[in-house]
């Protein structure tokens, strides 16, 4: 059935001000008012703030939206412009020191969660930043119309960077389509609305239905659908081909979530996945009318598939992931050391080169965020841009690398990952034998068990299994990667010195 109602107006009146960087209260108050609309073990989630599954999870936003407003982070997590404050993740980058302060407040937003939160909202900051900025890449659509007040794209798309960052929205996107049938393209498929499509036009907009896949933290204020980077259709079946951002509580909208990591327990026997569970969907668009003021792209293959290379988007997105990466790196670093300064065992060799093999990674990583910053240009729409190749590298070897970093953890643990019994064992009858036999050579038994239980979440729960699928898949195909980077990486001046040099014969024996 179609959908008539829209989603609020990217044009506000005059006079309407904006409230800029939100604090944790007023994004909790919007979830309240506006909730997306969640499905979860079969059942309609209410309130988000209040559901078991995904409370813990709102709270950790709210505190992550609180921090931009503390006294000491404010200066570098927002920036005033036109005498508003906004967050620093919508900021455009003019210069290498303005993507320096970018960069370090991508850091400080990603230690709050340890690195775990793979997508935070300053991911999508990053996105639609860049996406906005390069705007007019979307006016050489065929179906925009420079002027209409509806379907100039380039304005829609700069409106919507506006309308986001003006009221500090959380997003969340989906890029693929469901995992149906791979060898067939969507249009191949028994039911051609599998994959999400638009089904026709209208006066007020498009109307689009089918799915996507994967929507990490659909507790947003809105979804953003952007062309899958690897769409195969033909141009004569490019309904597949769309861009478009509307409120995740839209009418017709709906996210099917996976089943909760957060099942309830105590923060201290559940640190991370009490937490940071920011649950994974698949959307599904039931005849979802998509206002035309909402609408970025449409039908164009050519034009979807290099939407974000096209607008430099994806390295403004890498650079946000490799310093969340840095970040989390470093915390598998101090987790490892933490045991091993519990326990005593850092005299042993291998335990110090099991160490020395996060050092090297964490440092290779921090190596390639500065390149990628020292490297920056100014790109033809005037945002300075992070080097490709720096992050080409690191969106590589991450994914490819990762996870050693939990298996070293285990390594270093050993059983003691596995004997941890819980806050509740600790405090009942055989507490004082817990404290006995389960301490370690440098901290208490209270001490080591809730270190160890840091280390359990990090590397053996479901939720550190969880972790590692999303690293290893992050960026997408691991093999599409490498051709992707084989494709793009100028090898060139490196050809030319090794074709020089075999050119050179014996004249340089001759010569000396």
């Amino acid at each position: 059935m179609t959908q008539t109602t829209t989603g609020p107006t990217l044009n506000p009146d005059e006079g309407t001000r904006a409230p800029g960087a939100v604090t944790g209260q007023q994004f909790l108050d919007r979830l309240r008012q506006n909730p997306p609309t969640l499905y979860i073990d079969g059942k309609r989630v209410e309130d988000p703030t209040t559901h078991p599954a995904t409370a813990n999870m709102c709270r950790s936003l709210a505190g992550l939206y609180d921090l931009q407003n503390q006294p000491e982070l404010r200066e570098l997590l927002t920036y005033e412009d036109g005498g508003v404050r906004y967050a620093t993740s919508f900021m455009v980058p003019r210069t290498k020191e303005d993507l320096a302060k970018i960069g370090e407040a991508h850091r400080v937003r990603a230690n709050y969660g340890l690195g775990f939160l793979g997508r935070a909202p300053d991911y999508m900051n990053a996105n639609v930043m860049a996406a906005g900025m390069g705007a007019e890449y979307f006016s050489s659509c065929s179906a925009s119309i420079a002027g209409d007040p509806k379907r100039d794209f380039a304005a829609n798309m700069r409106r919507y960077y506006e309308y986001v960052r003006d009221h500090d929205l959380c997003l969340t996107h989906a890029l693929t389509n469901p995992q149906v049938n791979r060898a067939k393209m969507a249009s191949e498929l028994p039911d051609p609305y599998i994959a999400l499509g638009v089904v026709e036009e209208r006066e007020e907009g498009i109307i689009v239905r089918g799915a996507r896949m994967m929507a990490t933290l659909p507790i947003a204020d809105e979804i953003l659908i952007f062309p899958s980077t690897v769409l195969k259709e033909n141009a004569d079946k490019s309904r597949y081909a769309m861009g478009f951002g509307i409120p995740t509580n839209t009418p017709g909208l709906s996210f099917q979530c996976r089943e909760p990591i957060d099942v309830g327990r105590d923060p201290e026997d559940h640190p991370l996945s009490s937490r940071f569970d920011e649950q994974d969907a698949f959307v599904i668009f039931d005849d979802v009318l998509v206002p035309w003021e909402r609408v970025f792209l449409l039908y164009d293959v050519e034009l979807a598939n290099k939407a974000y290379a096209g607008t430099d988007a994806v390295l403004h997105m890498a650079y946000q992931v490799v310093n969340l990466k840095v970040s989390k790196t470093e915390t598998f670093l101090g987790a490892a050391q933490s045991i091993v300064n519990a326990i005593g065992s850092g005299q042993f060799q291998h335990v110090q080169s099991k160490v020395a093999e996060i050092i090297i990674m964490l440092e290779i990583m921090k190596a390639l965020e500065v390149a990628a910053r020292e490297q920056a240009t100014l790109n033809r729409y005037g945002v300075m841009t992070p080097a490709r190749a720096p992050l080409d590298a690191a969106r590589n070897y991450y994914p490819a690398n990762h996870a050693r970093l939990p298996e070293l953890l285990q390594l270093l643990g050993a059983s003691g990952i596995i004997m941890m019994p819980s806050k509740a064992d600790r405090e009942g009858p055989l507490g004082p034998q817990i404290a006995k036999f389960l301490q370690a050579g440098n901290a208490s038994a209270d001490e080591r068990l809730k270190l160890f239980r840091l280390a359990w979440d990090m590397a053996m729960s479901s939720f550190a299994g969880r972790q590692e699928l999303y690293e290893r898949f992050f960026f997408g195909d691991p093999v599409r990667m490498h051709s992707a980077l084989y494709e793009v990486y100028d090898s060139s001046e490196a050809v030319g010195r090794v074709q020089a040099f075999l050119n050179q014969g014996g004249a340089a024996r001759d010569q000396a």
